[in-house]
């Protein structure tokens, strides 16, 4: 076997299958031709971030107006990418994704992010994973409950979600440097899958997370060709739909279709994460901090102008608009479960009434009343002739308005309580989790702390009067400690990582900076 890589873990049988000499032959072809690039992107996120610390908000780029003022379009899109109605997301365990293709949906995006925690023998599986899910006939066995999982016919379509650019895999090395995440996702699934989707006429498709800026979809837009050149592909057999999920992307949605024209397939507003973003961009600025999360809603100005304007500016361009994420889980109490689905239509209902193209759910329960709302509830298969021409007064302004709400000692402690969860079981190897009726995954972790740091950070005042400060937050830290640990058990608190989850969350909750992802000081501590 080449030794063009340096590997913290020894290769069983399955890891030999990806690393292939092949394999590692074109992935180092890739990382040597992107990695310098790709460095040189991320420290120019960390200028404009310290643009913004300093008092300057995102906004239009002038220098590219004439992008966004002339008349052009995205390559075609393929047919099986022209119906995306309702898609359905989830990690890569081989019981998950079976489960996924068989839902009543369009589409599954199989996440290597963020509801994957990004364990050696979790990212080795989930791309054989899905290359068997590739291939057809995938089956497993549950070894605990013996039950037994097939793909039934007429899966839906598969699109894999890789890491966002800020990721190491640090377990793969080359020449001492620990290797983009992203590209190893990338170039695993391509060598592993392209041929068998291409004799099924379809692509090679992926989602790409947590872009900033056009020149990172450029890079990307830069990786697609290099590939389709190298394997004598025709130009648009990769494509990829971007997800809008950072506040910075917002204003520069024309620039990324135009930069990835040949290969993209749409944007998607990855909601939960630009939450996140608005807050982490907006960190300095006292007067935009956001209350509790709770109440942060698609029906609040700034969210509804980001989801009107994606879709606005995707139909001009010929690409979908894809919604976000329903992150209710069904209740088996039916009064409870009433009311859940009822908050999914209404949320749903707002974002079809906008013109998006399709959705997003976590669990399979919720798909039918959505199905009601994209499927039975839009003529054809998108709806791309809606071009939102009334919407041409969607400024700066409109998308940075502040969002008004109540900071409460409740919302504080439910922050508390579903990031301490969320990251034990993110050290524990799990990516996506049920707390208390919602599909959790990094991004609502994310809003969770940064929620809490950026109150401690400008001193703000719970709707009670009292101070938000580090000694309020380590105080409640310790009672909501207890509380989950009374929730889980103590047996399952000693078993899992919750007393390493409780130092993380402290650490980065009252640091002085704010860190930029709690996934990268949580990635130094996972296996």
């Amino acid at each position: 076997m080449n030794n063009l890589f340096q590997f913290s873990q020894p290769l069983d049988d399955k890891a030999k299958v990806l690393f292939s000499d092949e394999h590692q032959e074109f992935l180092a072809e890739l990382i040597d031709t992107f990695q310098p690039r790709l460095n040189e992107l991320l420290e120019k996120r960390q200028q404009r971030q310290a643009n913004y610390d300093s008092g300057a908000l995102p906004d239009f780029d002038p220098n590219t107006q004439d992008i966004r003022e002339s008349n052009w379009k995205i390559a075609p899109l393929p047919k099986d990418l022209q119906k995306r109605r309702l898609e359905i997301t989830g990690p890569v365990d081989r019981k998950m994704v079976i489960n996924a293709l068989n839902a009543n949906v369009d589409c599954y995006m199989a996440d290597f992010e963020d509801s994957q925690s990004p364990t050696w023998d979790g990212m080795v599986n989930g791309q054989i994973n899905l290359r068997d899910a590739n291939l057809g006939g995938m089956t497993y066995t549950d070894p605990s409950s013996g039950k037994h999982y097939k793909v039934g016919e007429n899966p839906a379509l598969l699109i894999a979600r890789v890491r966002g650019l800020h990721l190491p895999e640090k377990h793969v090395q080359r020449n001492g440097q620990a290797i983009p995440g992203a590209l190893m996702d990338f170039a695993l699934y391509f060598l592993l899958n392209y041929q068998q989707r291409l004799q099924k006429g379809t692509g090679v498709y992926y989602y790409l997370p947590k872009l900033e800026h056009s020149a990172e979809a450029k890079w990307w837009a830069d990786v697609f060709h290099f590939t389709e050149q190298k394997f004598n592909l025709k130009t648009s057999t990769i494509r990829a739909t971007v997800l809008i999920e950072t506040l910075p992307a917002v204003f520069q949605m024309h620039e990324i279709l135009y930069a990835l024209k040949d290969h993209i397939a749409a944007l998607n507003c990855g909601r939960w994460d630009y939450i996140f973003s608005y807050i982490k961009t907006l960190k300095a600025h006292a007067d935009r901090v956001l209350p509790d999360r709770q109440v942060v809603s698609m029906d609040k100005p700034f969210l509804n102008a980001y989801s009107r304007l994606l879709v606005k500016t995707c139909h001009q361009r010929g690409a979908l608009a894809m919604g976000g994420m329903a992150a209710f889980i069904p209740s088996k109490d039916p009064a409870e479960n009433e009311k859940i689905l009822a908050k999914v239509h209404a949320d749903k209902t707002l974002e079809r009434d906008n013109g998006h193209d399709g959705t997003w759910i976590a669990h399979p329960g919720l798909a039918d009343t959505v199905r009601e709302i994209f499927v039975d509830g839009i003529k054809g298969d998108n709806q791309l002739h809606v071009l939102r021409e009334e919407d041409s007064d969607i400024d700066q302004s409109l998308l940075l308005q502040p969002c008004d709400g109540e900071r409460t000692e409740a919302g504080m402690r439910t922050n508390i309580r579903v990031s301490l969860q969320y990251i034990a079981a993110w050290l524990n190897g799990k990516g996506c989790v049920p707390i208390y009726g919602l599909m959790e995954d990094a991004a609502t972790a994310e809003i969770s702390r940064t929620s809490i740091w950026q109150w401690i950070r400008h001193g703000k005042k719970l709707s009670d009067g009292t101070p938000v400060t580090k000694a309020l937050f380590t105080q409640l830290l310790q009672e909501e400690a207890e509380v989950v640990k009374n929730e889980v058990g103590k047996e399952r608190w000693s078993n899992e990582p919750f007393e390493q989850a409780l130092a993380l969350l402290e650490n980065i909750t009252t640091a002085d900076e704010l860190v930029d992802f709690l996934t990268l000081p949580g990635y130094e501590q996972l296996n």
